[in-house]
């Protein structure tokens, strides 16, 4: 043990208390982090540079994986194996020299047995070198923010003489994973425990335990060479709560993967998401003036979620920014305002606190020419550009109690109606059945209009 410590040491300039912390069991360094929002729950030298080893190879599938998407490449291109491929050693699938197989069973490989014949065989095919294909790692490494990492090779194998280590951090780590798991054929890969290559001759094991041991582990990766100890990156869901945990440096695979397990069980027992709004729920209704329906629903253009701690989480905010008023016609998918969520108390972070509001509707409402000529008389002509202007004028909002079910809507609320001036029950829907029930933790607060005028 003292031999690993002390060579590590030599290769990232390690403290004596680093290799007490090794000598001891403890991970050298370690993060976790929600996966959807980016958020730090817990960490420990979270920007500490550690050789990955082969967790290296997930900047490698990240690469390949953004070419498929942008459709430079596809699953099923052929990749040939190079000598220098097939004689890299280390974890592989024995690709032999010439042997072709599709670009996807290669990272499959990559992702199920940590193959270093198939990471090098989809850098060369890249890039047309490794040393080409490192340099494209580090400029998406810099591009991501990864200020910790350094890439030397697309395998992470330990560097030989005169070489020097990749390094990274347990930050870029889990700021990586996050990137990855955007890809469902990647996750797909990574939580597969067996697969065969190679017309089934030879069976792949996954060499990350967790997602046979641990309830809800969805990947990522693993890492281990003797003087970089034994890493994991591990994900895992758990109701609506993703999370991610990188470890790093650990004496022996076993207690990667305890370590690992015990810092997302302390996540989920602490943490939980509330939902209060879904993709493609409506969230309300919006008056119509001089059309052929009297409302058009407000729509969620994808999933509002708020973090929140348990035991201090006493009530999510959520503030729908809609029109007092809309007069026909109005678009079916016409931007309407927008949703914002956050703990009370707090303002919203970022993006992931906002969402914009469609009009939804089996069809667009079409404007009834009586009614319209008589709207037209009540409201003014051209009322329909000044409400969508000042869409911003009513705010309502609604807390949501974050120990109850994640409500999903508010029901028929007519925001900014006047019969609704002031605080009233609205009807909460039950996210997981659908249910309307009455919340007695909730209300819809009307304020005074205020002057904003562009949608967001």
């Amino acid at each position: 043990m003292r031999k690993v410590a002390a060579a590590a040491a030599m290769l990232v300039g390690t403290t004596a208390s680093a290799l007490l912390a090794r000598e001891t069991a403890a991970p050298v360094a370690y993060v976790v982090m929600d996966a959807d929002s980016g958020t730090i729950l817990a960490e420990h030298d979270a920007h500490k540079r550690w050789p990955p080893a082969s967790m290296a190879k997930m900047m490698t599938v990240l690469l390949a994986m953004e070419r498929v998407r942008d459709g430079a490449l596809a699953l099923d291109t052929p990749v040939r194996t190079s000598a220098w491929a097939s004689r890299i050693g280390g974890s592989q699938v024995y690709l032999a020299e010439g042997e072709t197989f599709p670009l996807g069973e290669l990272l499959k490989a990559v992702m199920i047995a940590s193959a270093n014949d198939a990471a090098v065989s989809v850098a060369e095919h890249i890039a047309g070198s490794t040393a080409a294909f490192v340099e494209l790692m580090n400029a998406r490494a810099k591009a991501l923010g990864l200020a910790d990492t350094t890439y030397q090779s697309p395998h992470g194998l330990p560097p030989g003489k005169g070489q020097t280590a990749d390094l990274t951090s347990a930050y870029d780590l889990a700021v990586l994973a996050r990137e990855l798991m955007r890809f469902p054929e990647v996750m797909r890969w990574a939580g597969t425990a067996t697969a065969g290559f190679r017309d089934d001759t030879l069976q792949m094991s996954n060499t990350n335990h967790l997602i046979r041991t641990y309830a809800g582990a969805t990947g990522l990766k693993t890492g281990y060479y003797r003087e970089a100890g034994f890493s994991v990156t591990a994900s895992a869901t758990r109701n609506d709560l993703s999370l991610i945990a990188a470890v790093l440096g650990l004496p022996t695979k076993q207690e990667s993967f305890a370590e690992a397990a015990r810092l997302l069980n302390e996540s989920f027992a602490t943490y939980r998401v509330v939902a209060p709004a879904r993709r493609g729920a409506p969230v309300g209704q919006v008056p119509v003036a001089g059309g052929s329906e009297e409302s058009v629903k407000a729509m969620a253009l994808g999933d509002l979620r708020v973090l929140v701690k348990r035991g201090e989480d006493k009530g999510v905010v959520v503030e729908a920014h809609i029109p007092r008023l809309l007069q026909a016609p109005v678009k079916l998918r016409q931007p309407l305002g927008d949703i914002v969520a956050r703990a009370r108390g707090s303002r919203p972070r970022g993006p992931r606190d906002r969402l914009a509001l469609l009009a939804l509707e089996p069809r667009a409402v079409e404007r009834d020419d009586a009614l319209g000529a008589v709207a037209d008389a009540v409201l003014g002509v051209g009322v329909q550009d000044d409400v969508v202007r000042q869409h911003h004028q009513r705010l309502s909002r609604v807390e949501v109690d974050a120990h109850e079910r994640p409500a999903e809507v508010l029901g028929s609320v007519a925001y900014g109606a006047p019969q609704l001036a002031g605080k009233v029950a609205p009807v909460m829907r039950d996210a997981a059945h659908g249910e309307a029930a009455n919340s007695a933790e909730a209300s819809v607060e009307h304020t005074q209009p205020r002057k904003q005028a562009s949608c967001r």
